[in-house]
């Protein structure tokens, strides 16, 4: 049931103005407030017919606050399990950035945590002195291939014309081998470190590479900066992708059996404020966590969702099928401390004043401005509740509380 935190000050506004009622007539000037005067003992001699506690409303004062009465409903309410988690991605949807090589970090982007990058865009530099001497061995390599597929060539020739030694020709062939094996490895290598090499020639040797972004996303951590060494295996940023977030929820043992797929799903976000967002029930997890004792639950998300914040908190609501129970109003229910209750009159009664009684009550799920109770005690023959300006009356009894400890 929802509490309205600021109606403390409605409670003291109403106590005030009753307690000036009832303390500011019968008392003059100079009389020093005497309780033992006969004729203030008369003009309180109607009060003490009340008992503490009880609760009396004129009907002038019942139609003023608009206060309406009613029975239990038997209405559909959409109950629902509670559930904690966060926002998940599938492990396709994180990816780290880090350098294909050992050197150092040079002209890093000016990126920030959270922004958005787009797949390809270079995020910073590196430099190695090996970059100048792999292009260096992949050049050698090159002219050395060439004059050997010549010489293979004439030997060819020489052969074909019974002119040439054919041993010559079979190393010549293995050597040619060898060399174009050597310059394909070092091309590819090249190739894997961003260089390419179909136009590589000693007038365009680079003597850095480009850190580029492997997926397109926000990046949630960077870890780099200029001049910093850095190795293959270190992380240097990280980088989410939203396209396929999901729910992770964990819903206790004893909620499990109600829940199933395509179930619906709400929930908030409480440190981004307080927008539901709707998902749905995918998929129900096969494995039980014993250290806390819940089942993972994975839900999709409608269209319309919350800021990603990876691993920040989530309060969830999973909807269950709509169930006929007893109801009321929602602001018919009164909670007071550990207690809630509703309020009960005949508001048939005849006579100056109508009398308020309160009935405990267990509230349940609220939807749809209906709260689910049961009823410590049943309602008296004649009465009804108070469906409507419960408020009001919480406020009369506290301020009679007041005016007897006054």
């Amino acid at each position: 049931m929802k509490i309205i935190n600021n109606s403390i000050l409605s409670i003291l506004s109403i106590t005030a103005l009753l307690l000036l009622f009832s303390c500011g007539g019968g008392h003059t000037d100079g009389d020093g407030h005497n309780h033992g005067d006969e004729a203030e003992a008369g003009a309180h001699a109607g009060e003490e017919e009340h008992q503490e506690g009880e609760i009396h409303l004129t009907p002038e004062q019942i139609k003023t606050m608009n206060i309406q009465f009613g029975g239990v409903s038997q209405i559909k309410i959409n109950g629902f399990v509670s559930a904690t988690g966060t926002l998940g991605l599938p492990p396709n949807a994180l990816t780290s950035v880090s350098a294909k090589a050992s050197g150092f970090i040079k002209d890093s982007k000016k990126y920030v945590e959270g922004m958005y990058v787009k797949k390809g865009v270079v995020m910073a530099y590196l430099e190695n002195p090996e970059f100048i001497q792999h292009q260096r061995e992949y050049l050698e390599t090159a002219a050395e291939l060439t004059y050997l597929r010549q010489e293979l060539e004439r030997q060819q020739t020489l052969v074909d014309a019974n002119a040439g030694v054919k041993k010559n020709l079979q190393k010549l062939q293995s050597e040619v081998g060898v060399k174009t094996a050597t310059l394909k490895g070092i091309g590819k290598q090249l190739a894997y470190l961003g260089i390419n090499v179909s136009g590589l020639s000693p007038d365009n040797i680079v003597e850095r590479i480009a850190i580029l972004a492997p997926m397109t996303g926000y990046i949630t951590s960077i870890k780099m900066h200029d001049g910093m060494y850095v190795a293959p295996e270190l992380e240097l940023m990280e980088i989410v992708n939203e396209d396929h977030l999901h729910l992770e929820l964990d819903v206790f043992e004893k909620d499990i059996a109600q829940v199933k797929e395509g179930q619906r799903i709400s929930y908030t976000v409480p440190a981004l404020g307080n927008t539901v967002y709707e998902g749905e029930v995918n998929i129900i997890g096969k494995e039980f966590n014993t250290a806390n004792k819940t089942v993972r639950i994975h839900g999709h998300l409608e269209k319309v969702r919350s800021k990603f914040i990876k691993d920040l908190f989530i309060e969830a609501k999973i909807w269950l099928t709509d169930q006929t129970v007893q109801a009321v109003p929602e602001k018919a229910i009164i909670k007071d401390g550990a207690s809630s209750y509703v309020y009960v009159a005949n508001d048939q009664q005849g006579g100056d004043e109508v009398k308020f009684e309160k009935l405990r009550v267990v509230p349940g799920v609220t939807d749809k401005g209906f709260t689910s109770v049961k009823l410590i005690d049943p309602v008296p023959d004649g009465m009804k509740i108070v469906t409507e300006g419960a408020f009001f009356v919480y406020a009369q009894s506290k301020a009679g509380e007041l005016k007897h400890e006054h």
